[in-house]
């Protein structure tokens, strides 16, 4: 899953609960290399059909802009898993913080206490989480998927309980 809980020491931080959120990667840095060598070598391969023609000089421009393509895509993806959600939980108060690569943090903070956890099924992607104090509504793990969000539903509901004992 990409996201993880710690169970920290009142005494050394103040919280009890620690959530970490992230995109997910499924593509390594070395898998990044292979996919594009294997792209570029797959496009040039009929090319080589062509050597020697003029039709070469018609084709070749649209296999060189679809390896940049790619590259670019999954660039964007690498810059993108710079993405993190953190929520500091204890007795006394919820905060959470968003990092998104290029902006400054975003932070929401508020009494536990108050906070209800829902999964919308009419937000802008499946299975929206979202929680809210009655003041202010905030996502939770966008870009998660839809099974990890119920997932997460699930256990920041049970833990929210725990505070509230």
């Amino acid at each position: 899953m990409p996201y993880q809980w710690q169970d920290m020491a009142p005494e050394r931080s103040g919280a009890i609960f620690r959530l970490e959120v992230w995109p997910y990667r499924s593509l390594p840095r070395r898998g990044f290399v292979w996919v594009i060598a294997l792209t570029a070598a797959g496009l040039a391969l009929p090319l080589l059909a062509l050597l020697g023609t003029p039709e070469l000089w018609g084709l070749l421009p649209f296999a060189g802009l679809a390896v940049w393509g790619l590259w670019h895509a999954i660039s964007r993806s690498y810059r993108d898993a710079g993405m993190r959600e953190v929520m500091l939980l204890d007795r006394g108060s919820l905060t959470l913080t968003r990092s998104d690569p290029g902006r400054p943090d975003r932070v929401w903070q508020t009494n536990p206490y108050w906070v209800r956890v829902a999964l919308r099924h009419n937000g802008p992607v499946e299975d929206y989480l979202v929680l809210t104090d009655g003041k202010r509504e905030i996502e939770l793990g966008a870009f998660l998927s839809p099974e990890e969000r119920q997932s997460l539903h699930a256990e920041l509901e049970r833990r929210l309980e725990t505070l509230r004992g």
